[in-house]
């Protein structure tokens, strides 16, 4: 068995025929769905989480992350325009690297894609309960908190992730709409945060700026990565999309432009109001804004933060969808992950199964627990992306790129050195969990992906044929 057998470029273009998907996404389509995924518990949660590790200098934290970002974004937009597919990170590696890697990408892409939608709702779920306390609601502990928290399930946090869930299943057109609503909403109240924030910054709060060191620095980029883990659901939507050559680039330089502006200002905001030791981590911008008198702000900014992060459940579920259907259209996992429901031109049973895997981990794991593995899982799948870059330029010259990322081989090179750093800052036990999921994912694979691969199929037939 060849475990590096590649795909082709026709390879692709046979699979998009077959696939029945509308191709009905523009560029600001792409903008907003990169946005709901990107701007939500990213800005709502993990600034707070990250100035607890990084201190005022959270906002170097924020910088670098977000230039490891931009650099893969560049790798991204090129690929993306070579090969105008779902299936994001895992099909470019088919091509680039062979079977075998692309299976490992794929499988940490779900590790990245279930994880992250799970953690978003868990902190969806704890603004949510944040919220209805400040109206003098209180639910019980039991339904509210997981098992390794004292509860016996996240309801909240299961019950937005099924509904979710059904909005993903009736179809792309009406999920797109919705996003695009909850993105506006959400941008306007976290601008609203910002401007009313900056009247109340108190320059004492920044001192000491970098109390932990550049390690703490390093260390608070490696979680803040979490913020910026979704932008490459735009390229999830490529085959979905009228123009992909021309919208998938413009839709990712739109996405992290908005989201990098968004972000470091909402960080030089909230560590100039509250002293970083002080800040919120479940409920950081809303807490800010209370604790300097502004309710009324804190009350909308509270219930913007729940609505906001929706689109972002939203979006991470839409891309984990398109690549286990993608990943079934290969044979690597079963043919019935990959059918498209007729009524819905959706990925019906896929869909359904995504959804109760990121409802599970949600109701019954914490999201300290959570977080971590995300990165790492991102961080992996973003460094072959890179590598990608330099092999396909050598392997496949004269194949069509509407965009061309700058500086190859030292941009894609820079990139991968970061993404190395990033996930050598965060702890130990992550990188056990991972290797423990990569080595589960592996046994799959050579227990089902490898016999029932389409490659292998197609291998049987040429020599069928031959005879």
């Amino acid at each position: 068995m060849n475990l590096f057998r590649k795909k082709t470029v026709e390879d692709f273009s046979v699979s998009v025929k077959k696939s029945g998907l509308k191709k009905e996404l523009n560029y600001m389509d792409l903008a907003c769905l990169g946005i709901g995924s990107v701007v939500g518990s990213g800005v709502f949660v993990s600034a707070g989480q990250g100035a607890q590790i990084a201190g005022p200098a959270v906002i170097m934290s924020f910088i670098i992350a977000a230039i490891t970002s931009g650099f893969c974004g560049l790798t991204y937009s090129e690929l993306a325009t070579m090969f105008p597919v779902a299936g994001s990170t895992y099909s470019y590696c088919y091509v680039a690297f062979g079977e075998i890697i692309a299976w490992i990408i794929g499988w940490n892409l779900m590790l990245e894609y279930l994880v992250s939608g799970a953690a978003v709702a868990s902190g969806w779920s704890g603004t949510f309960v944040g919220v209805l306390k400040s109206c003098g609601i209180n639910l019980p502990a039991a339904i509210t908190a997981s098992p390794l928290k004292g509860g016996i399930v996240d309801l909240p946090s299961v019950l937005i992730v099924a509904a979710i869930t059904w909005v993903l299943y009736i179809g792309v057109t009406q999920s797109t709409k919705v996003n695009n609503i909850i993105v506006a909403i959400k941008v306007a109240v976290i601008l609203i945060f910002i401007f009313i924030g900056v009247t109340h910054i108190n320059p004492a709060n920044y001192h000491p700026f970098a109390p932990y060191g550049m390690k703490g620095v390093m260390s608070g980029a490696a979680i803040i990565f979490f913020a910026f883990i979704g932008f490459d659901s735009v390229s999830t939507a490529a085959e979905e999309t009228a123009n992909p050559k021309r919208d998938v680039p413009i839709g990712l330089a739109i996405c992290l432009g908005v989201t990098i502006v968004l972000y470091v200002a909402v960080a030089c905001v909230l560590t100039g109001m509250v002293p970083f030791k002080a800040i919120d981590i479940t409920n950081a911008l809303p807490a800010a804004l209370a604790r300097v008198g502004i309710n009324w702000g804190s009350a909308l900014v509270g219930v913007g933060a729940v609505v906001g992060m929706i689109s972002t459940i939203l979006v991470i579920l839409y891309g984990q969808v398109r690549i286990f259907m993608v990943m079934a259209r290969d044979g690597l996992l079963p043919k019935a992950f990959s059918s498209v429901n007729k009524k819905h031109s959706t990925p019906g049973i896929c869909t359904i199964i995504t959804g109760v895997i990121t409802a599970v981990i949600c109701g019954l794991f914490p999201l300290d627990v959570i977080i971590d593995l995300c990165n790492i899982g991102t961080l992996s799948a973003f460094l072959f992306v890179s590598i990608g870059v330099i092999v396909l330029r050598k392997t496949l010259p004269n194949v069509e790129r509407k965009f061309k990322c700058p500086g190859v081989p030292f941009v894609p090179i820079l990139t991968v050195l970061c993404c190395l750093y990033l996930m050598i800052s965060l702890p130990g036990v992550t990188w056990i969990r991972f290797a423990i999921w990569t080595g589960v994912g592996l046994l799959l694979y050579f227990a089902y992906g490898m016999k029932h691969s389409i490659l292998n199929d197609e291998k049987h037939n040429c020599v069928g044929d031959k005879n």
